[in-house]
């Protein structure tokens, strides 16, 4: 299930609702992104982060995050999964994504939500602005943002190469 909205949302009633019932699950994976409260590490203005904003265009948005979720799904053996990503202006603590996998066995869960995550981070169409006493600036994903997505492509080369062989 994907969701993109510009409401709070409480990310363990959202996991708790998600996953009843779902006895065939052995394992659930989760990660939560929230607001920070100091401004992105080691880049730009610096000083207190008084919200985050992130612009994105509803409909594609959905549509992209659903191509990475799809992905996702055809990689892990899990039995499914829950991405709620919010855009709009936002306070420091609060929850901006929640990434929920259910799987027989965790390592397919935990693997999931990773992959979800990396992907999010660099590949999901949102723009994010810091807002803070001094002024505002233009986030970009970080360096070891891309080179934690770069890794799920480069598995990805050694088994496309290991199944041809």
């Amino acid at each position: 299930m994907i969701r993109v909205q510009t409401e709070a949302f409480d990310p363990h009633a959202e996991t708790a609702a998600f996953a009843k019932g779902r006895g065939e699950a052995g394992a659930l994976a989760s990660f939560i992104g929230t607001v920070r409260d100091s401004a992105h590490a080691g880049e730009g203005m610096g000083g207190a982060v008084s919200a985050l904003e992130l612009e994105g265009y509803p409909g594609f948005t959905e549509k992209q995050i659903a191509k990475i979720d799809a992905d996702a799904r055809a990689r892990f053996d899990v039995l499914d999964t829950l991405v709620i990503h919010r855009y709009g202006r936002m306070a420091p603590g609060e929850a901006i994504v929640l990434v929920v996998a259910l799987s027989k066995h965790r390592r397919e869960a935990l693997q999931a939500v990773d992959y979800l995550m990396d992907r999010l981070k660099t590949e999901a169409p949102f723009w994010k602005k810091e807002v803070r006493a001094e002024g505002s600036e233009w986030i970009e994903p970080r360096a070891d943002d891309r080179e934690a997505h770069a890794r799920w492509t480069a598995e990805q080369a050694i088994a496309d190469t290991k199944t041809k062989e």
